[in-house]
């Protein structure tokens, strides 16, 4: 079940925060596009990412090879404020700036390179 103390415990960590801020502004991404856009080791990003899946903040589909992770449609409402208020914080940041800028740069590249 997900408490406040939990749900601030998970967006207190910097780098889970980027993920989050990073899914709540394009909807579901894949390990690799994050892994891309945060300029970090795959390993890493999928040990945040599975912290805040077991917490129920996100969500995951495997399509093939491939898992993808969103925000959970199902936060309680509370929640789902307190994570859009810290994304929009947070997102006004230059570390969350490059991310995006990384991020798009990647999804915008004529032949994608998928990684996962």
């Amino acid at each position: 079940m997900l408490t406040p103390t939990t749900l601030f415990k998970y967006l207190g960590d910097d780098t889970r925060l980027r993920c989050v801020t990073l899914l709540h502004q394009e909807g579901r991404l894949c390990v690799c596009d994050l892994t891309e856009a945060l300029d970090m080791l795959q390993p890493k990003i999928s040990r945040h990412l599975a912290l805040l899946r077991q917490s129920a903040v996100l969500i995951d589909t495997r399509e093939g090879q491939w898992v993808y992770y969103q925000i959970n449609p199902d936060l309680p409402i509370w929640a789902a404020d307190i994570v859009a208020i810290a994304v929009a914080q947070f997102s006004q940041a230059p570390a969350a700036q490059q991310d995006y800028q990384r991020l798009q740069a990647m999804l915008n590249r004529s032949v994608p390179i998928r990684c996962c």
